[in-house]
């Protein structure tokens, strides 16, 4: 059979992007439909990704850690024993940066090897990517006392990218020989020989207009570390900056290494008359970054658009859960639930859905382009669940329907299933109300914003032993009770404080009284 290519599948709802986490085969391994290949990290969740194909995998055509848009080649499959004629990597077109040009209009400095003489427009090597020195057409040699070698190649690429966009619209013919002096351009390309040091970590000196030699995958790694590839010596074939030397630099030696890089050029910029700032001294081992992306970067940007588009309105209530607390461990030696999980969580989410069915406005939703509200019969309850990656929201889909022992059991298996990084796309969309429960971090309350698409959020404090006035036989006494704070965040755009006040107290008062939810 010819080979496949597995295309980066939209695995959620109309993302157009994911990361490669980690490979589950290597090139040589036999897989079968359905056979799990490759592990990535969507702005929803990890995700593993199963063969289409039956076959040897005969190229993987991505690094683990990249970013790659959907719809992109992945793994190649084919007949079994064809992988070691196969290459590692998908062989880019011959195409030089000035055709690029030509073609596209712009050419964006990411998308160059700078390691390709032919990109950099530097003297004669081996060519990473791009075409090879025959393929570059005919290149002027040097007139005596003129440029350099790569300065002429640099500035006969100028030309020629100004002669590919000449006024009109026509398209010049490059310029071979002539009789006017070399236009001096910097080269992009260092000396390969001065590239090379014995010490790989000593950054470079300063040379002006020098471009950093390194493939583009480099410096999105590089980018997403904080590194800045101008603090680099390449170790690679002609002084090529490789990814082991993004990671060696991003380590904490080597921090401590730039910052005394810094302190050296802050040294000379006081001796050169100019004032030193105290900020160029600052040590590099004193802060980090991590790149936003995956999980995270879905959380920030939903965060945002719900915060600057529901008017967000937070109520309080303080309560007295002794009873509530007393229940659940009655329930937990039920015979019926002594092998599921039995929590104060449990309780609230019931009290919830019943209180949901007097104020059915909290289960709505606004629609702005159809400036309509759409009220729901039934209920996705969504539980906040804090991972590692960052905050995700599955919800029970059809809650209200669950008796107290189904409610129980979907509860433990989302939040086991969230804190494992395992939560599918489609356990997080659709939800209607969530619950965030704060008081496992021993926090009292909190204003929490509405997951988009919702109208409502109720936030669960801590529940603690506290002094609490009691009234037994008209006479007011203090006893230790637990107690514990709700806060209630709406959209006011739609839900109007009568609303989202009766929501609040009828929560409160099956958890205080968990009889009175037979009132519902």
């Amino acid at each position: 059979m010819p080979t496949q290519s597995y295309l980066l599948p939209d695995v959620g709802e109309g993302l157009t992007e994911a990361e490669i986490v980690e490979w589950k085969v290597k090139v040589g391994d036999v897989v079968a439909i359905n056979d799990i290949v490759v592990e990535i990290e969507t702005a929803k969740s990890l995700v593993e990704l199963p063969s289409p194909y039956a076959g040897e995998v005969t190229a993987l055509l991505v690094e683990p850690g990249q970013m790659v848009e959907v719809g992109t080649p992945i793994i190649a499959i084919g007949e079994p024993g064809s992988a070691a004629a196969a290459p590692t990597a998908p062989a880019p077109e011959a195409t030089s940066p000035v055709e690029a040009t030509v073609s596209t209009g712009s050419t964006d400095d990411t998308e160059i090897d700078w390691s390709n003489p032919a990109a950099s427009g530097g003297g004669e090597g081996e060519s990473l990517v791009g075409r090879q020195k025959a393929e570059r057409g005919p290149v002027r040699r040097p007139r005596k006392g003129s440029a350099s070698p790569s300065t002429e190649s640099a500035a006969a690429t100028q030309m020629q990218v100004q002669g590919a966009f000449a006024p009109g619209g026509a398209q010049s013919d490059p310029v071979v020989e002539s009789e006017e002096p070399a236009v001096p351009a910097t080269s992009a390309r260092p000396d390969p020989v001065e590239s090379r040091v014995a010490d790989p970590l000593t950054p470079p000196a300063a040379t002006g207009d020098v471009r950093v030699l390194a493939k583009p995958p480099v410096r999105k790694l590089a980018k997403d570390l904080g590194v800045d590839l101008a603090t680099l010596r390449g170790t690679g074939p002609g002084g090529v900056v490789t990814r082991e030397d993004v990671l060696r630099w991003s380590s904490s030696d080597e921090r401590q290494r730039g910052a005394a890089v810094a302190l050296r050029d802050a040294s000379s910029l006081g001796s050169s008359g100019t004032e030193s700032s105290p900020a160029l001294a600052v040590k590099p081992d004193r802060e980090w970054r991590e790149p936003v992306k995956g999980v995270r970067k879905m959380m920030g940007e939903a965060m945002v658009g719900s915060a600057f588009t529901a008017p967000h309105v937070t109520e309080w209530v303080t309560v007295d859960v002794t009873g509530a607390m007393e229940l659940v461990e009655r329930l937990k030696g039920h015979r019926e639930l002594r092998d599921v999980k039995v929590s104060p969580l449990l309780l609230l989410a019931r009290a919830a859905i019943l209180a949901i069915r007097r104020t059915p406005v909290i289960n709505s939703t606004w629609d702005d382009a159809a400036q309509e509200v759409v009220f729901k019969r039934y209920v996705n309850l969504g539980i906040a669940a804090a991972t590692p990656r960052g905050l995700v929201v599955p919800n029970v889909k059809d809650a209200d329907r669950l008796g107290l022992r189904e409610l129980a059991e979907a509860l433990s298996a989302l939040t086991a299933t969230a804190r494992e990084g395992r939560t599918q796309p489609a356990e997080m969309s659709g939800g209607t109300f969530t619950i965030t429960n704060v008081g496992v971090f021993g926090v009292d309350a909190g204003t929490p914003i509405i997951n988009p698409g919702e109208s409502a959020i109720l936030c669960f404090g801590a529940v603690r032993k506290q002094p609490w006035v009691v009234t037994r036989d008209g006479v007011d006494v203090i006893e230790p009770r637990y107690v514990t704070t709700l806060a209630l965040s709406f959209d006011h755009r739609h839900v109007d404080g009568e609303a989202g006040s009766r929501f609040l107290r009828d929560v409160a008062d099956v958890m205080e009284d968990p009889g009175t939810a037979l009132l519902f």
